[in-house]
């Protein structure tokens, strides 16, 4: 009779134990098949945004709120917990995709893989076109909106300085909360670079002084013609008139002298009245640069292009005529006036 009993309680005990087994067993594999079945996600994808002070539990529960999204918020929590990634979680935004399994995300956000967002910023572009950009980006965080160009290049740690030209055209790509600030440091980094890796390479015969000079002509080359081919070619016009002395006549620099008071067509009393950018009533080049130049002009302004033209006419297709002599400029500006006319 003892012998039935302690077998019985034995039975009982290891039947306990398989099923407790079984059970572990089937939560390990239910767990194992949580963490290698895709998300819930929609075919036009999600963002999951980590604000600060998020642990694993809440955004765990902020997944949950989807529906449809996350089977099992303790799953999630156990795995980012015993495999410590839990105390390495970042802030940002995160974008989720079809096919992204609960390792893929915690694996995202625990290395801070953020979403990435644009800006370009346009060859050509003054300084206040890319403060306008910059103040409508919705993921850019502003803390200059009130801040004058002198205090802005204060901030930049460049007091004194002229800010146009200085920013380099480019595509930027930031995280969301990414401040103003933080953007034009970065295209500042990349013009003085740019500037000088350029300046050491010039051509040994040039009429500029120094690096500020050619960014100076490559605002104008910049602004003169949007064809890569012909800034070269545009860029030596120009050092030929500096090297002789004549003045650049450049309708470019006119009109950024004029300002908010340049309405769109350029008439012949604005080339007679003189601003500090006339370059029709002062020789040499202007004081600062009139817009933000690219690798092209900034190339061009440093290698421009032998040959004798002294002139150039737009065509009306893009491009321009070279002339050599004044009387060759004047014949190409009526051809070319009366076909655009």
């Amino acid at each position: 009779m003892r012998f039935s009993v302690r077998l019985r309680l034995s039975l009982s005990i290891a039947l306990a134990v398989l099923v407790a087994g079984a059970a572990l067993y089937g939560i390990h594999a239910d767990y194992r098949r949580f963490l290698d079945t895709p998300l819930g996600v929609p075919t036009d994808g999600l963002v999951l945004e980590v604000k600060p002070g998020m642990g694993i539990g809440a955004i765990a529960r902020e997944l949950r709120r989807q529906p449809g999204l996350l089977r099992s918020t303790f799953y999630l929590e156990a795995y980012a917990r015993f495999n410590g990634l839990a105390p390495r979680l970042k802030v940002g935004e995160y974008a989720l995709a079809p096919g992204m399994t609960p390792r893929d995300l915690l694996e995202r956000i625990a290395t801070g893989q953020v979403i990435q967002y644009p800006l370009t910023v346009v060859e050509g572009w003054t300084f206040q076109q890319l403060r306008q950009a910059l103040a409508a980006h919705p993921k850019i965080a502003q803390t200059l909106r009130e801040a004058s160009d002198a205090e802005i290049m204060a901030r930049l740690d460049r007091p004194g300085r002229h800010p146009e030209g200085w920013f380099f055209p480019d595509t930027y790509h930031f995280p969301a909360g990414f401040t103003d600030e933080a953007f034009l440091r970065r295209a500042l980094t990349a013009m003085e670079q740019r500037l000088a890796r350029a300046w050491s390479q010039r051509a040994a015969d040039l009429p500029l002084d120094d690096p500020y000079q050619a960014l100076i002509l490559a605002s104008i080359v910049e602004k003169e013609t949007g064809l890569t081919a012909e800034r070269p070619a545009i860029a030596g016009v120009f050092a030929r008139r500096l090297r002789a002395g004549m003045l650049l006549q450049t309708d470019p620099t006119v009109i950024y002298g004029l300002g908010a008071a340049f309405d769109g067509d350029l008439r012949r009393r604005d080339l007679v009245t003189d601003t500090p950018y006339n370059t029709y009533t002062r020789k040499g080049l202007p004081p600062t640069p009139i817009a933000l130049p690219g690798a092209g002009a900034l190339e061009a302004a440093v290698h421009p292009a032998a040959g004798d033209a002294l002139y150039f006419v737009a065509d009306g297709q893009g491009g321009h005529v070279f002339s050599r002599t004044l009387d060759e400029h004047n014949r190409a500006v009526r051809r070319y006036q009366l076909r655009e006319k």
